[in-house]
């Protein structure tokens, strides 16, 4: 913790720090019991390791494993994939553009179907042309030809 030198009164009861010796740290894979160790365990043996340990049993090393293979590519190969991310995210994107476009123009659709709809009862019902233009914001000419 934070201290001052000649008191030794603590600047903050909050702040700690830990220091972790990771050639400290002597267990195996299979010996590791929480996630705290199965961390140090996996950042003390990242640069020998071909492929992460704990994989099936937590979601968070999959990420891990990930964020790893990244870090191995080339520089082509790494340019190559930033490509590919580039193009399906471009890809996604016209495809939510697309989908907004259609929802939108749809509402607008059915909106008009439903003014027509009620146009055409007020019309069977005999009320007059011009207050069912006012009522749907239809034009006249429209509703003459229900």
């Amino acid at each position: 913790m934070l201290a001052d030198r000649d008191t030794h009164e603590p600047y903050s009861d909050k702040l700690r720090f830990i220091f972790i010796e990771l050639p400290a740290f002597n267990k195996e894979e299979n010996e590791c019991e929480n996630d705290f160790e199965r961390w140090i365990y996996v950042l003390k043996n990242m640069e020998t390791l071909q492929r992460l340990p704990f994989k099936a049993r937590k979601a968070v090393f999959e990420k891990l494993e990930k964020v790893v293979e990244l870090a191995s590519l080339s520089q082509e190969e790494l340019e190559k994939y930033d490509e590919s991310i580039k193009i399906l995210r471009d890809r996604l994107s016209e495809l939510a553009y697309a989908q907004a476009e259609g929802e939108a123009k749809g509402k607008v659709e059915g909106e008009m179907q439903e003014r027509l709809k009620n146009a055409h009862g007020m019309k069977a019902a005999g009320i007059a042309l011009d207050l069912i233009a006012q009522i749907t914001g239809l034009p006249p000419e429209a509703i003459e030809k229900l």
